[in-house]
């Protein structure tokens, strides 16, 4: 259920119905300019609609997406409503309006002469959004990432300007009036009952709001509700929805928010990435894709080394296991290339702290971990390692984990694998075709400047260290080996101007018909040495070939796109 703001009109929900229309069945409250329903009247409202929808859909949790006034509304309606299972995605609530600055425009406005109140919504035009970000909606519309000509955006600017005086007949001055008595009502109603909240609550809120403290009741509200987070997106203004850079679907998925039944599932729950999900992240955006330059090769059944993933099974399940580079710089192009040629999901399985970042990390980690999440990844465990077999998924496994992601200086292309290998054992029991894989290139990318060995000689550092573990669990403390140890840290490097990155998938190792030999301890072993084996000789063979590549080099492959203007046919070695 859609809660519109003061205007009542819904523009923003143009940007968003289409991606919310595919998830779910989609209602708007419309509060006509004549209308004067009091606030009591307003919730009983959405109280009854509230109640038809939870007498229909039974164990499924009711959405309602609330922007300023309207999620105001929403949490006041989710207050008297404890025992029903609510989610409130929040945009900019408007509960924080009793600290708005606003105040001495309203003043203005009740003593403005009829006769000049067209002026008005020009005068407040600056406060509501950016005027950019609103021109640039319809690129995120057709889902495309590229920001439109100057000329082009000039003109969006310009073409919405007229829009402001229709704001007039829309919102006359008696009905902007009263639906700012109705707000502050409504605010106040709200405040005095969020401990009653009981629902889910995702807020998004603006950095940019000039018209109420957005960020700031964000991280309020995270505090006092019972079930809060919250996304900060900078450089949006008030009018959040109606911006480029805001995808509310997306928020929904990134946080587990998305659910079929009372309790989230991250495999059942999972909705894949839309096409405007995979056009407006970041690592699809050119210069990314220049500056990694990811050149793929795999490995076909005859052992032919062939360009891109031809190799790679069609059918699942199929388990890619190889080695991580500094940070995992590796796994965003890897991910994508296999929407982008196979069309699957590549469920990347994470080390678990990735989804147990707090608010205070948000501005480090959060919009990481969100594109991880949205794309697919994991917690990794043995028993979403089951199920994601059990499904015919296509897996990512590092088994060396964030000790190799994390390694110190001279570890590059060094694996460090833990002594059991329940991962053999598993997929044999599926049958699943393995495939190991080698990576290079974060010597081409990166320059590693203090590992944790230097940062445990640091007071400062260590200090840091010390505090970022207290309280998280080693997931590998059992496993034995030089992985057990790894402490979670984040090395310091300094980016180098690119080289590029180089992915090199083995033959496939196919175990189907081999189940019968899952306890056979010496087959594990030996296919566990086998495809470590694999991996190494992955890497030693590109670290060679590589030596070959005309277009290793950023400025080689930015001349090619200049002659031939496709990032997807950059050449590369011969294999």
């Amino acid at each position: 259920m859609l809660m519109y703001g003061m205007d009542g009109t819904g523009a923003g929900l143009v940007v968003h119905e289409k991606a919310l229309g595919k998830v779910f069945h989609v209602q708007c409250l419309n509060i006509p300019s004549w209308d004067r329903t009091p606030l009591e009247g307003l919730i009983q409202i959405v109280e009854d609609n509230v109640m038809i929808e939870h007498a229909l859909s039974g164990n499924k949790p009711i959405y309602m997406l609330g922007e300023s006034f309207g999620g105001a509304l929403a949490l006041a309606v989710a207050a008297r409503n404890p025992t029903i299972d609510l989610v409130l995605i929040l945009a900019n609530p408007a509960t924080s309006y009793e600290r708005s600055p606003l105040h001495p425009l309203v003043a203005f406005m009740r003593t403005l002469p009829d006769q000049c109140y067209g002026t008005f919504p020009y005068i407040t035009s600056f406060l509501l959004g950016d005027f950019i970000k609103m021109a640039m909606v319809n690129n995120k519309i057709d889902g495309t990432n590229q920001s439109p000509p100057l000329v082009q955006l000039m003109r969006r600017i310009i073409r919405h300007l007229p829009l402001y005086s229709a704001l007039t007949k829309i919102i006359p001055k008696d009905t902007l009036k009263w639906r700012i008595d109705l707000l502050e009502s409504t605010a106040a109603y709200a405040n005095s009952r969020l401990h009653a909240v009981t629902a889910q609550v995702l807020v998004l809120a603006s950095g940019k709001d000039n018209l109420i403290p957005s960020k700031n009741e964000a991280q309020r509200l995270s505090g006092v509700l019972k079930h809060c987070q919250m996304r900060v997106y900078e450089e949006n203004g008030h009018t959040i929805l109606m911006e480029t850079g805001v995808n509310v679907l997306s928020a929904i998925k990134t946080t587990h928010m998305y659910r079929r039944s009372s309790k989230h599932d991250i495999l059942n729950d999972f909705l894949p990435p839309s096409i405007t999900d995979f056009k407006t992240t970041p690592m699809d955006n050119w210069w990314y894709r220049l500056s990694m330059g990811a050149a793929m090769f795999s490995t076909m059944e005859d052992g032919k080394i062939v360009r891109g993933l031809a190799g790679i099974p069609d059918e699942g399940p199929v388990l890619l296991v190889g080695n991580h580079m500094l940070w995992g710089f590796e796994a965003f192009p890897f991910v994508l290339q296999f929407l982008r040629e196979k069309k699957v999901v590549l469920h990347a399985l994470t080390h678990p702290e990735t989804f147990a970042y707090n608010v205070e990390d948000e501005y480090l980690m959060i919009p990481y971990t969100d594109i991880l999440k949205l794309f697919g990844a994991v917690p990794v465990s043995a028993r979403n390692l089951f199920r994601l077999l059990s499904r015919k998924s296509y897996i990512l496994l590092y088994p060396g984990g964030a000790r190799e992601a994390f390694h110190r200086k001279g570890e590059a292309c060094k694996l460090f694998w833990p002594d059991k290998q329940e991962f053999v054992r598993m997929a044999v029991k599926f049958g699943a075709t393995i495939v190991p894989f080698g990576v290079v290139g974060e010597d081409d990318i990166s320059e590693l400047m203090i590992d944790y060995d230097e940062m445990k000689i640091n007071p400062l550092l260590n200090r840091m260290v010390n505090e970022l573990n207290k309280g998280r669990k080693n997931v590998r403390k059992e496993m034995g080996g030089e992985i057990s140890k790894q402490k979670l840290h984040f090395p310091i490097f300094l980016p180098k101007l690119p080289g590029r990155i180089y992915y090199m998938f083995g033959k496939p190792i196919r175990t189907k018909g081999k189940e019968n030999m899952v306890h056979d301890k010496a087959y594990l072993e030996e296919l566990y040495l086998q495809i470590k084996c694999n991996v190494e000789n992955n890497m030693t063979y590109l670290l060679n070939k590589r030596e070959e590549d005309p277009y290793r080099g950023f400025v080689e492959r930015l001349m090619w796109i200049r002659d031939h203007g496709s990032l997807d046919q950059i050449p590369s070695f011969k294999p």
